[in-house]
């Protein structure tokens, strides 16, 4: 059920963590930002070393479809065991951590 939302003062919000709070979403925002994150800076370190989609799948032993999944900042349906290989293969390692 879609929760009804009505205008707000300005004063009445402190924080976008407030207001995605409010509206259910930072879970789903924070997932998101991460993916993002995480998508980019393998891309970018693809870019550094002229490694293709193509090449990288090859040495990961995956479809490009995999790698294209993987550098999709809106696909969250990556495992992190994927997330590992390609970092590893970019010469990065994924490190995750609960705060």
């Amino acid at each position: 059920m879609k929760k009804k939302t009505t205008p707000r003062a300005a004063d009445e919000l402190t924080t976008l963590d407030d207001f995605l709070k409010e509206e259910e979403k930072l879970e789903e925002f924070e997932a998101v930002a991460i993916k993002e994150v995480l998508a980019w800076q393998i891309a970018e370190a693809m870019k550094a070393q002229n490694l293709s989609r193509k090449r990288l799948a090859e040495r990961m032993g995956t479809s490009r479809s995999q790698i294209s999944r993987l550098l999709d900042p809106k696909d969250g349906n990556v495992t992190i065991a994927t997330l590992q290989r390609a970092a590893k293969i970019v010469g990065r390692t994924l490190r995750l951590e609960l705060v």
